[in-house]
This record gives C-alpha cells, structure tokens and sequence, in this order.
C-alpha cells in the first residue's frame, strides 16, 4: 500500500485522490453509456413502429418531386468543387485570424504572433499563387 503524503500539514491518502480522479472519468462514462442506449432506443422505437408496406412507387429512386429519367450519372465539373475547396481555406483562415487578433493585443506576445501569423499567411499565399498558375481561378 502507497504511502500517505503530507501536504500543508494535512495527510493525503493517494487511493483517495485516485478515486475523486476517476470518480469524474465515471461519471463522463455513465454519460456515454446512457447517450448510446438512448439513441439504440430511438432507433428501436422507430424500426417496431413505422409501417413496412413497399410498394413500387416507394422503391423508385425521388429527386425533387420528379420522376427520375434517363440514367442516374451526371457529369459534374471539377472546378465547382476547387473553389469549394479555397473557399474553405481562406474561411479556415479567417477563423485563424480572429483568435490570433486577441492574442496579439496581449502583452509580450506581440512579436511572437506577429511572425507566426505572416508565417501562416504566407503559406495562404503560396497555395493561392500556386490555383493561380494552375489556372483553376479561371472562371470559365
């Protein structure tokens, strides 16, 4: 058995302080446990009391109120999902930034922030340099 420790002047007793520390852990646990039989019971609810009554008009394939014509593969363009895809970057960027903006106001950190943020910055800039070559900003 461990060893109490004395700390200001009180004795501590480590299997009490591991079991206040996993006491919490339980509790997150016990969390989980009910959140996952919640939704088992939802989900077994729903399966026990919905009608099953399949018919040919339910199997068919909906889109929008339409009846599906013709073959169900389109082409789609790639660059729909570039500019997707930058604007992503830079809305990833703007979350960056405002954060960045806090911490630079703070004393002491002003320089340190400063060259990270133009160090990330930069990077930005060189993936937008780089679409720009590639030609994908072309809108055509």
């Amino acid at each position: 058995m461990p060893e109490p420790t004395v700390v200001d002047a009180t004795v501590v007793d480590p299997t009490v302080v591991a079991a206040d520390y996993f006491q919490s852990y339980s509790v997150v646990g016990l969390l989980a446990v009910v959140g996952v039989l919640f939704v088992a019971v939802a989900f077994g609810a729903g399966r026990l009391l919905r009608p099953v009554v399949p018919t040919p008009e339910k199997l068919l394939t909906y889109e929008c109120g339409v009846d599906p014509v013709g073959e169900g593969w389109a082409h789609t363009q790639v660059r729909y999902y570039v500019y997707a895809f930058l604007y992503v970057i830079f809305a990833v960027d703007s979350i960056f930034l405002f954060p960045w903006a806090t911490v630079f106001a703070a004393p002491g950190y002003g320089g340190t922030t400063l060259v990270e943020m133009f160090v990330f910055l930069g990077f930005l800039a060189v993936g937008l340099l780089y679409a720009y070559k590639k030609g994908v900003l072309a809108w055509t």
